[in-house]
């Protein structure tokens, strides 16, 4: 069955850069689009980056130029490498794929201290 796993979250300092990393299984992972999404408390969950299977990528405007996504076909990961971290980017990341139905990862927190 389909699992996503994020790892990497934490508590660190406006300005710093942090990455996290969702492990996958249970599919073809080179044949699929990935995304990364955020939920802030009290909002609802947006879409931050996504990366096709051919390695395009795409930002949510609050995040371009901060924000990379990339994956690692041979390790089945997709990373997110946020720099230059704000408080409004204080969220649960979550990992997600579409594959003849939505899955998501269980989230992992990161919190930016002003």
């Amino acid at each position: 069955q389909v699992q996503l796993v994020e790892s990497g979250g934490g508590l660190v300092q406006a300005g710093v850069s942090l990455s996290v990393s969702c492990a996958a299984s249970g599919f073809i992972f080179s044949n699929y689009a990935m995304r990364w999404y955020r939920q802030a408390p009290g909002k609802e969950r947006e879409l931050v980056a996504g990366i096709t299977n051919t390695g395009s990528t795409s930002y949510a405007d609050s995040v371009k130029g901060r924000f990379t996504i990339s994956r690692d076909n041979a390790k089945n990961t997709v990373y997110l490498q946020m720099n230059s971290l704000k408080p409004e980017d204080t969220a649960v990341y979550y990992c997600y794929v579409y594959r003849w139905k939505d899955y998501w990862g269980q989230g992992t927190q990161v919190t930016v201290s002003s």
